[in-house]
């Protein structure tokens, strides 16, 4: 694919024009230097599972814009790169009548999202205990390739998490009841049912709820650098220089299973429907079909198991830090919780008209602007928080929602960095115990529990994630809140 294809519409905002099977347009919204690279195939795929297939990102924009149903426009978002069927960084709208659910446009990783917690520390109360802090997270929060935890489920035990999601944590002692206001769906997403979720999907949870996982996975202690938005930084209770925890995870085994389960299963409904297949997980069906039906319930089943695992997770971070700072657990704080591999039904204004819409998000979260109810009560006039992810040897950042992203993007905003590089040249390049002493020389501590896996998450395996809030944030979907710089990193 080549500029010729595309329509400049503004300094961040690519069209790929409505041709041929197109239902839609595709917006690209990336700078000159974010375009670069996908253009010349530099960008490899990443996919949640770690391939390194060599797909086309904007490619896989036009395929979304085939699908029936879809509103508006195929959006890639600035961190966009190819992924399994959807590009990451990819969303989609459809109408809940003529529309159809991908699994391509959630993924495997079924809500993976981000935790942020906020502590009253500050970088001068941490910066000479880090390594000190990094033995003691390392030690009490399971990671890696896996990893199981210390809570023993049964099949009724899964059943349970998959229903009520953070609710079953807190239920078990795992966190405070003020967590449940600053997640996402407050925690429990409607609409699950366990019973489309296979045994084979729930063996796999026995011992992994409160487990990191491995991959891109991380917990990260940060400091808050710079603040550039005072008024949404006061009602996120932020200040330069304080200390916040970073949980990066999702659905485990688990969710991982009924993106198995579902392929073979959407598959055979697309063939069935008439869909054509552009790309084997871009599957799906129609939403009001059974198997549509079952499978938007075995995900927001999912959904809820990632909401439960990060409030485990949460749970024992307090657990760890506490003690060390003698600080009573409730002065580390929730201050947000939100997805970036999910499907939900959502109101948006579309020409002018308030209309329901299941909207699709890949490696994308959801970036709500002021005003919407359901932003906490303390967030409402600014917006809810959105982490954007750099890696372990760069800045990530906190955005907020806008009334100009709810309009161009259904309120969406970018999840990370986004891969410049496949995990298996990342390997070939790199060597984990070599990059992880060349951080502790930058004065960033890592602990991890595969060199293997800390050579892939290598920051140059990263695109460079100035550039990619520069272009969200320069094309009006997101707002800028601050910048934050890691100290310790545990990675699987």
């Amino acid at each position: 694919m080549t500029t010729q294809n595309l329509v400049r519409r503004g300094e961040y905002m690519w069209e790929l024009p409505k041709t041929g099977e197109m239902r839609v347009p595709g917006w690209i919204f990336v700078s000159e230097a974010l375009l670069q690279p996908l253009l010349s195939g530099e960008a490899e795929g990443e996919g949640e599972g770690g391939g390194g297939h060599d797909w086309n990102a904007l490619v896989q924009v036009r395929n979304v814009a085939c699908l029936p149903g879809i509103v508006r426009a195929s959006i890639a978002m600035p961190d966009v790169h190819p992924g399994y069927g959807f590009p990451i960084g990819g969303v989609g709208a459809f109408d809940p009548e003529e529309g159809v659910v991908a699994m391509g446009g959630v993924g495997f990783d079924i809500n993976c999202g981000v935790r942020v917690l906020a502590t009253p520390l500050t970088r001068a109360d941490v910066e000479p205990r880090k390594e000190e802090v990094a033995d003691a997270l390392f030690a009490h929060v399971p990671a890696g390739l896996g990893s199981e935890g210390k809570i023993r489920l049964t099949l009724p035990g899964v059943d349970e998490v998959l229903e009520k999601g953070a609710e079953f944590a807190l239920a078990r002692g795992y966190g405070l009841p003020e967590d449940l206001e600053y997640i996402e769906e407050n925690g429990r997403m409607d609409g699950a049912d366990p019973a489309a979720v296979s045994l084979k999907a729930k063996e796999r949870e026995f011992r992994q709820i409160g487990t990191l996982g491995s991959g891109n996975h991380y917990l990260e202690v940060q400091y808050v650098e710079e603040v550039r938005d005072p008024e949404a930084a006061r009602a996120y209770g932020l200040e330069e220089d304080q200390i916040l925890i970073a949980i990066h995870c999702g659905s485990r085994g688990l969710g991982h299973q009924i993106g198995q389960d579902s392929l073979p299963e959407l598959e055979r409904a697309s063939r069935k429907y008439g869909i054509p297949i552009r790309e084997r997980e871009l599957v799906c069906a129609p939403i009001r079909s059974p198997e549509g039906e079952k499978y938007l319930s075995a995900v927001f089943a999912g959904i809820n198991c990632a909401f439960a695992n990060r409030q485990v997770i949460a749970h024992l971070v307090r657990e760890a830090l506490a003690p060390l700072f003698s600080l009573p657990p409730g002065k580390i704080r929730t201050l947000y919780d939100v997805g970036h591999n999910n499907v939900k039904f959502e109101r948006h204004r579309v020409d002018g008209e308030e209309v329901r819409l299941l909207v699709h998000r890949k490696g994308s979260t959801r970036a709500f602007g002021p005003g919407r109810r359901e932003n906490p009560d303390r967030y409402r006039k600014v917006g809810h928080p959105i982490f954007v992810g750099g890696t372990m040897g760069t800045a990530s950042y906190i955005l907020r929602g806008t009334e100009e992203g709810m309009e161009k993007v259904f309120g969406s905003g970018v999840h990370g960095a986004g891969r410049a590089m496949s995990r298996a040249k990342a390997k070939r390049r790199w060597r984990g115990q070599e990059l992880i002493q060349s951080l502790a020389r930058q004065g960033i501590v890592v602990r991890a529990h595969s060199y293997g896996g800390a050579a892939e998450e290598a920051p140059g395996a990263y695109k460079d994630v100035d550039l990619v809030v520069d272009a969200a944030v320069g094309a009006g979907l997101n707002a800028l809140v601050a910048k934050v710089r890691p100290l310790v990193c545990i990675k699987g």
